[in-house]
């Protein structure tokens, strides 16, 4: 696998993950990780990350030839 697909896929995962994170905020989806509630809040932090990092997947695959 070359360098441009590898940012094309790295691009799309981080996408799935975001929406995964839109999707439990916007479902209200409790999550609980043995006894530890986790808060919405990290949800918008791991949807901001997940944006990022797919925008920044996407934007290197367009530039390379």
């Amino acid at each position: 696998m070359d360098q441009k697909y590898f940012n094309l896929v790295t691009g799309m995962i981080f996408a799935v993950v975001a929406l995964a994170h839109i999707a439990r905020l916007y479902m209200g989806w409790p999550v609980v990780i043995d006894t530890w509630a986790v808060p919405t809040w990290l949800s918008w932090l791991g949807c901001g990350v997940g944006g990022v990092l797919s925008f920044s997947g996407f934007s290197l695959y367009l530039k390379l030839p």
